[in-house]
């Protein structure tokens, strides 16, 4: 029999507020406890765009202004079986970053217990697995890169 992953794409979201940026984690409480950052599985037929905007209001009411995909992707097996997962052993993922306006967070509260707007620093000592510190360093490393370009091409 063939193991079955369920898709779901990771979201690092994050605000700008004055030259810096401030990342977004949510406290689970389905499944395990530990921080994270949004993400979500895709319905049958539902782009990944479509599933960032979906994951997004659920999970915190926010609305993307600038979504980004990265080269990145991986899976996992689950801990254990879980029932709302039936058939699945396991999650493969995309790796996504949604910008978005910083303001209060309403939380879903059947997934989550908690959210912090946190520096990359805070953010990485909070988050608990390896994939979702590789997926944030990633994003903190463009998001520098192009607050340079940005910076660099103010001055012409």
């Amino acid at each position: 029999m063939k193991l079955k992953y369920r898709r779901a794409v990771f979201i690092v979201t994050y605000a700008r507020q004055k030259n810096k940026i401030k990342y977004l984690i949510l406290k689970r409480k389905l499944h395990w406890i530990g921080w994270e950052f949004p993400k979500g599985g895709r319905k049958f037929l539902e782009t990944k765009t479509r599933t960032i905007k979906r994951e997004l209001k659920e999970e915190t009411g926010l609305v993307p202004i600038k979504i980004k995909k990265f080269r990145i992707s991986g899976k996992y097996k689950y801990d254990k079986k879980y029932p709302d997962r039936k058939g699945f052993v396991g999650q493969t993922y995309s790796l996504f970053s949604a910008e978005v306006k910083k303001k209060k967070i309403k939380i879903d509260n059947f997934e989550h217990s908690d959210s912090q707007w946190l520096d990359f620093k805070q953010a990485m000592k909070k988050l608990k697995w390896k994939n979702q510190k590789k997926c944030l360093r990633v994003v903190d490393e463009f998001l520098k890169k192009e607050s340079v370009i940005i910076l660099g091409e103010n001055f012409r």
